[in-house]
């Protein structure tokens, strides 16, 4: 019986440690992935944006170029500013974005691997 008990106890503590060392690594990999995944959201984000603010700016530069032609000099000033305008904000917040998420992501997987690393440690 006693060696039964020892045996068992002895057991419990050698899976346990390894539990704990298994735990770390998934905790790792784990941090990795939604890193990954965080980046990703952002870069797809940004990408749309980035498509969408050139779309309009090419629009913009129609109607400047129908202006021009028409003789609307000024108006035609005013609307590939405007384009421009709006370009660059849709990209400033595309990159705002990609940048937020990036930061979240980093943050998740430091946290993980500390997490880990005091697993590991004790």
């Amino acid at each position: 019986m006693k060696k039964t008990l020892l045996l068992s106890a002895a057991l419990c503590a050698l899976f346990s440690q390894a539990t704990f060392a298994a735990d770390g690594e998934f905790a790792d990999k784990r941090g990795d992935r939604i890193e990954q995944r965080l980046d990703n959201r952002g870069d797809r984000i940004e990408d749309r944006l980035d498509k969408r603010g050139d779309r309009i700016e090419d629009r913009m530069d129609k109607r400047a170029e129908k202006a021009e032609a028409n003789g609307h000099e000024k108006r035609a000033e005013h609307l590939e500013r405007k384009g421009d305008r709006i370009d660059n904000r849709l990209d400033r917040r595309g990159d705002r974005i990609d940048n937020r998420l990036d930061r979240k992501g980093e943050r998740i997987n430091n946290r993980l691997d500390r997490r880990a690393n005091r697993r590991a440690a004790h």
